[in-house]
């Protein structure tokens, strides 16, 4: 089986303000890597747009109203000082959670390995009513829900590696505990969660904060000593990743110093884990990620290992 890569169609429609790093630019640094011949062997699909019913297992419906209402005809509108609408947001958040839907109901049924879904904006700091940290719905969060309820998958576990703490992920999986949420994440940092004590009502959280300025060693000793033991012990059917890569060195957001070969060490180990305990089932979206060079290299390196084991 193949690994399949989701596209958004309309991930560079939705428009940030000139200088914001949230950017347009952020999805054509990745496509420049995998529109090369490395990756001719991804099978390649367009993300699909999700419905309010989709969006209704995570998100009140008066929050989904409210985002449709502050939606603008023109330019920009902002909802705080980071997360701004354009006229197009609407279609391309609907279609980034669309895309992790249609990824994991592929890997559920067997159709693929695993998958990436290439798609802006983020995710995983929307909380249940609120857009923030660039995000508007909980993408990766509804996908849990949705492989729970819908997909047949019994445990989902959630790993996100964004080197900001997925406040939105926690947030909306707190109270479920046929999930198991962890974020490694720098801190202090934005959004100033992700304590180690925050442990959702049945330690179904598990946050592994990690000082400024520490590095990819440290990062891989954390996973094999607290993350790869309580995974083992979850025992999931499923494993999601919020594919986050400004954890990189050459991140301008934030000061931890990983490379792509943390990246894909990471990748490989969680892939190598869901061999064994899931048939490798794997879907993967991307997160942040905001030096250009760095995102797309580093995307490149966690696809390949995808790839490699979808073999």
């Amino acid at each position: 089986m193949a690994t399949w890569l989701f596209e958004n169609p309309f991930a560079q429609d939705h428009r940030t303000p000139e200088g914001h790093p949230e950017q347009v630019a952020r999805i054509a640094a990745i496509k420049a890597h995998l529109d090369s011949l490395d990756f001719v062997g991804l099978e390649r699909h367009a993300a699909p747009l999700a419905t309010e019913d989709d969006l209704r297992l995570c998100h009140p419906q008066a929050y989904i109203d409210q985002l449709k209402a502050a939606l603008p005809t023109q330019g920009q509108v902002a909802l705080d000082g980071d997360t701004f609408l354009s006229p197009a947001s609407w279609q391309a958040a609907l279609s980034g959670v669309g895309g992790v839907i249609a990824a994991i109901d592929a890997v559920m049924e067997g159709r693929a390995k695993n998958a990436f879904v290439l798609t802006r904006p983020p995710g995983h700091h929307a909380e249940t009513a609120t857009a923030m940290g660039f995000c508007l719905f909980g993408s990766v969060a509804i996908g849990a829900k949705h492989a729970l309820e819908r997909a047949g998958a019994a445990r989902v576990a959630v790993i996100d590696f964004d080197v900001h703490h997925g406040n939105g992920t926690q947030d909306l999986l707190w109270g479920e505990t046929r999930a198991l949420f962890v974020s490694s994440h720098q801190m202090p940092l934005y959004p100033g969660s992700g304590a180690r004590g925050e442990r959702g009502v049945a330690g179904n959280i598990l946050n592994v904060p990690l000082p400024p300025n520490s590095d990819g060693a440290l990062m891989q000793q954390a996973y094999l000593r607290d993350v790869f033991p309580r995974l083992v012990e979850f025992a999931p059917d499923l494993i999601l990743i919020s594919a986050g890569f400004d954890a990189h060195q050459a991140d301008p957001l934030a000061n931890l110093n990983w490379d792509e070969t943390d990246f894909a060490w990471l990748t490989r180990e969680i892939c190598a884990f869901a061999e064994t305990q899931c048939a490798g089932r794997v879907v993967s979206a991307l997160e942040g990620g905001y030096d250009l060079p760095s995102l797309g290299r580093s995307v490149a390196a966690h696809v390949t290992e995808l790839m490699e084991a979808s073999k």
